[in-house]
C-alpha cells in the first residue's frame, strides 16, 4: 500500500526494508534535550547515508507524570521540549544569546533543568513575536489556531491553568473548573489570556518546525513511525475536556484504570492507572475522538504503532484503589467496528499493531482481519519452544522485526543477564559461538535483517552494541526512565557503514521509488 508515494503496511510481499528507534529527546545537541531541529536533519541524512528507509522515534506529545511520553497531558498537542532553540534563532524570534544552556551530564536529559530552560526560551519568543518580530507570520499563526481549534484553545486553557494551580492534578483544581462550568471558564480564560497565547504560539512553533522535519525527511527518501499510546493519561486535557468518553464517577475520578495482567516484565502484572473508554459512548460517535486522535498524529508521521493493539480486543480493567494489576479483568473493546470505521474515514490503515505480551487468538484475528503487521522481539525468542512467535523461521512477511523496544534492556544488557540455557539456545539458533556479551548485539541485528520480516527495526543503543547504562526504560519504575540521549560521537561510528554494508546485503537498502526490491529469506 502507497501513502503519499510512501509504501505503508499492509506490507507487499516483496517488501523490504529496514530502519533505527531513536527518540528525538535522545538525539544530541547543546540545549539539554534532542529536538526536531538541525540535530534531526543530521539524523535524517545519517540514516539515508546507511540505507534506511524508517526513523521510529517514541510518542511525541506533551508529557507529564514522570516525563513518561505514554502519559501525555494531550493526544492532540506536541511536546515543546522538542522546539529546535536554533531554528527559533533562524527565525528571528531569539537571539543566539538567548539559548545559552550549561549541562552538567550531556548523556541524559536532565528534566528539572532543561523544562524551566525550554519555558523561557518560548515565553521570550511569544514576548518578541508580540512586539513585532516577524510579523509576516501572523497570519499564519492565526490560521494555525483555526485550524486547531477543536483542541489547542482547550489545551492552551488546560496548560495554563496546571501553571496557576502549581501543576496540580487538575481534579484538585475548583470544583466549577473541573466541571467546566461555562461561567469559571470564561473568567480564567480573560484572566490567563497571555499565557494562553503562549502555549499557542509555541504549538504553532513546533508544528512549523516538526513540518520542516518530514520534508525533510521525505526529500531523503525517509518515511516516519510515530507511536500511540492506546490509553491517555488521567492528568490531561482530553479527560477534562471529554469526561463523557471515560468511565468515571460523578467526581471525574475513574471508576476503573489500566493495566495488564502478570507478564513477562512484571510477576504482579502493571498497573497503569489509566482511566479507561466508555466504548459505547465512542461507538454511538462514530468514533470520532478516535479518529481525530489517529488524523492528528498522522499529520507528523507516514505509520502509528498502535501501542498496546489487544486493548482493541479485550482491555485489562482493574478497579479504581486497588494496590496490584492482578484483580482486573479483560473486558471486550471495540473490535473490528473500530477499524472499519478508521477505514472508512481515512481510506487506509497505515497501522503496525504492538502485539506483545499477552495475546489471545482474537488479538491475533483482529491484526489479520485487517492486514495489520505484527511486532516480533528478538529479545524474546529464546524460550527452546521451536514454536515460539518470536523465532524467525516462524515469521510471516507482513511483520515487524525489533532486537529490543524502548521497553527491553539493551541486547547486550539482556545477554549479559540471561540464563545459561537461553544463552546456549542463542547460540544453537545462530550456529555461532557467541561467548562475550558484546558479540549479542550485532548478532541479533544480523538476525532481524536476514528474516523475512518485511521491516527489520534496531534501536540506536543496539546498533552502538551498548550496555545497561543505554537503557530507555524500565516498566514499573516510576522515577529514572525516558533520559538517555546519544553523543555527537556516536553518530560518526563505524557501526553505520557496517548497517550500510548488512542492510545491501540483506536487500534491505533504500532503493528509489518504482525500481524493483529483490526478496531474500533468512538461510538458517
Amino acid at each position: 500500500m502507497s501513502r503519499d508515494g510512501i509504501t505503508v503496511p499492509p506490507f507487499p510481499p516483496e517488501y523490504r526494508a529496514s530502519g533505527l528507534l531513536l527518540h528525538v529527546t535522545s538525539l544530541p545537541s547543546p540545549y539539554g534535550t534532542g529536538d526536531v531541529g538541525p540535530a534531526a536533519l543530521e539524523w535524517v541524512d545519517l540514516l539515508a547515508e546507511s540505507g534506511q528507509s524508517w526513523w521510529q522515534s517514541l510518542p511525541l506529545g506533551p508529557t507529564g507524570y514522570g516525563n513518561s511520553p505514554y502519559q501525555a497531558l494531550s493526544s492532540f498537542a506536541g511536546n515543546a521540549l522538542l522546539i529546535s532553540p536554533d531554528w527559533l534563532v533562524e527565525d528571528e524570534l531569539l537571539r543566539a544569546g538567548d539559548c545559552e544552556y550549561h549541562s552538567t551530564d550531556p548523556s541524559v536529559v536532565d528534566y528539572e533543568s532543561v523544562v524551566p530552560f525550554k519555558n523561557r526560551l518560548l515565553e521570550k519568543a511569544w514576548v518578541n513575536f508580540s512586539a513585532g518580530a516577524r510579523v509576516d507570520l501572523r497570519t499564519a499563526f492565526e490560521r494555525f489556531r483555526a485550524d486547531q481549534a477543536h483542541w489547542l484553545e482547550d489545551y492552551a486553557l488546560f496548560r495554563a491553568l496546571k501553571i496557576r494551580f502549581g501543576g496540580a492534578h487538575y481534579l484538585e483544581w475548583p470544583a466549577e473548573l473541573v466541571r467546566r462550568e461555562p461561567a469559571a471558564l470564561d473568567r480564567v480564560r480573560h484572566e490567563l489570556a497571555d499565557r494562553i497565547e503562549t502555549v499557542c504560539f509555541a504549538q504553532f512553533l513546533l508544528f512549523r518546525q516538526a513540518d520542516r522535519l518530514k520534508t525533510c525527511a521525505h526529500n531523503k527518501g525517509l518515511a516516519l513511525i510515530g507511536d500511540l499510546p492506546f490509553f491517555v493519561s488521567g492528568d490531561s486535557s482530553d479527560v477534562w475536556v471529554d469526561p463523557e468518553i471515560f468511565l468515571l464517577d460523578e467526581q471525574h475520578r475513574p471508576r476503573f484504570v489500566a493495566g495488564v495482567p502478570p507478564d513477562y516484565f512484571s510477576a504482579t502484572g502493571q498497573l497503569w492507572g489509566n482511566p479507561v473508554y466508555d466504548w459505547e459512548a465512542l461507538r454511538q460517535t462514530g468514533y470520532r475522538w478516535c479518529i481525530d486522535r489517529l488524523r492528528a498524529l498522522l499529520a507528523h508521521v507516514d505509520v502509528i504503532r498502535l501501542d498496546h493493539f489487544r486493548g482493541f480486543a479485550a482491555t485489562w480493567r482493574v478497579p479504581a484503589g486497588a494496590p496490584t494489576a492482578q484483580s482486573g479483568q479483560w473486558v471486550p473493546g471495540p473490535g473490528a467496528e473500530f477499524f472499519r470505521a478508521v477505514q472508512s474515514d481515512l481510506s487506509a490503515l497505515p497501522f503496525i499493531a504492538e502485539d506483545l505480551g499477552l495475546i489471545t487468538a482474537d488479538v491475533r484475528v483482529l491484526r489479520d482481519q485487517f492486514h495489520l503487521p505484527g511486532m516480533r522481539v528478538l529479545q524474546f525468542a529464546f524460550d527452546g519452544a521451536s514454536d515460539n512467535p518470536y523465532l524467525p523461521h516462524n515469521y510471516v512477511t507482513n511483520t515487524v522485526v525489533y532486537t529490543g523496544t524502548h521497553d527491553n534492556p539493551t541486547t547486550r544488557g539482556w545477554f549479559e543477564d540471561l540464563p545459561e540455557d537461553q544463552r546456549r539456545n542463542v547460540r544453537n539458533y545462530l550456529g555461532k559461538p557467541i561467548g562475550e556479551s558484546s558479540e549479542a548485539a550485532p548478532a541479533l541485528v544480523g538476525l532481524a535483517w536476514s528474516s523475512v520480516a518485511a521491516l527489520a527495526m534496531v534501536p540506536l543503543q543496539d546498533l552502538m552494541n551498548l550496555g545497561k547504562e543505554a537503557r530507555m526504560n524500565i516498566p514499573g519504575r516510576a522515577d529514572g526512565n525516558w533520559r538517555w540521549r546519544a553523543s555527537k560521537e556516536m553518530l560518526s561510528s563505524p557501526a553505520f557503514e557496517h548497517l550500510k554494508n548488512l542492510t545491501e546485503a540483506s536487500r534491505r537498502a533504500a532503493v528509489p521509488e518504482g525500481a524493483s526490491r529483490g526478496v531474500m529469506r533468512a538461510s538458517l
